[in-house]
Order: structure tokens, then sequence, then C-alpha cells
């Protein structure tokens, strides 16, 4: 896996916590993959129901990929948020994220209630979402969720966010 950053650089560890029921979170949280590792090798690419806390501490950054259900983020994002939330906040894990959202609408309950989460939590959001409301999603989302991946790892390195 190549990336630009030199072997003697300590690489920025990403997490992507993403859920996909119908494939298209999916499929977008994979570009966003592509992204982030022309910049590291260090990423954690989980589905929220595997993600958990110690992912969370491992990290530098966050990336979360939901599709918007009924308004809002999804469920299993929820359940992560609701298994991690009270420890993070805690522990004071100001952490930089970003978050794309797959939707039929325009992602902006998604982004509401994210935002609200990781407010909470002492995250700070470090780029503008990533909405991708198309059916079927077009070249162009995947071409964003990929450099919204670069442009977030790249940034974690130099410690901008």
């Amino acid at each position: 896996m190549e990336n630009s950053k030199s072997e003697n650089q300590p690489q920025p560890k990403i997490l992507i916590v993403y859920h996909s029921q119908s494939g298209r979170t999916l499929s977008m949280a994979e570009y966003v993959l592509k992204g982030v590792q022309t910049e590291t090798s260090e990423v954690r690419f989980l589905h929220a129901h595997n993600a958990t806390l110690d992912d969370l501490i491992w990290c530098d950054g966050v990336i979360f990929g939901t599709p918007e259900n009924f308004g809002m983020f999804s469920g299993m994002i929820k359940d992560f948020f609701e298994r991690t939330y009270h420890k993070a906040r805690e522990m004071e894990l100001h952490k930089p994220y970003c978050l794309f959202v797959t939707c039929r609408s325009s992602g902006e309950g998604a982004e509401r209630d994210i935002s609200k989460v990781t407010t909470g939590i002492g995250m700070k959001r470090a780029l503008a979402p990533v909405i991708a409301n198309a059916n079927p999603l077009e070249t162009t989302d995947f071409e964003k969720a990929q450099e919204l991946g670069a442009t977030f790892a790249a940034g974690v390195g130099i410690q901008i966010f």
C-alpha cells in the first residue's frame, strides 16, 4: 500500500466507522478508505457494530459514514455512540472527525444529529460533510468521498485539525 508519507514519519491513525444496509454507504466508505490510504497505512475500517471504545481511543481522527434514515443517522451508528459516549466523554477524547452521508434527501438531519453527539463527546468537525443524495450514486460522489478521506488523513497527519 503506497502513501505519500515517508516511512520514518509517524502516520496518522484513522478510524472509519460506517453503517450500510443497502450497500450505498459501504460503496462510499470504500472510496473514503482509498483516499485515507494515500496518506497513511494506519487505518481501521469498521462496520459500526464492530467498532469499540478501544478503536476510538486508538485513533487520531474518525470518519463517520451513515445513511440518513427517517431524517437522522442510522440506528447502528447510534448504537456505536451509545456504547462509547459516556466513557469517551469522561476521557475527553478531543479528536477531529468528518462525515459522509448517503440519503435521498438533504442529509441535514443526519449531519445535525451527529454534530450534537460529537460535540457532547468533545470532538470537533474538521471538514464539511460529503452528502451523496443521487440515486444511483454518481462518479462525483465517489470522487468526493475519496477526496474527503485523503484530505482528512493528510490534515490529521500534519495536525491542522
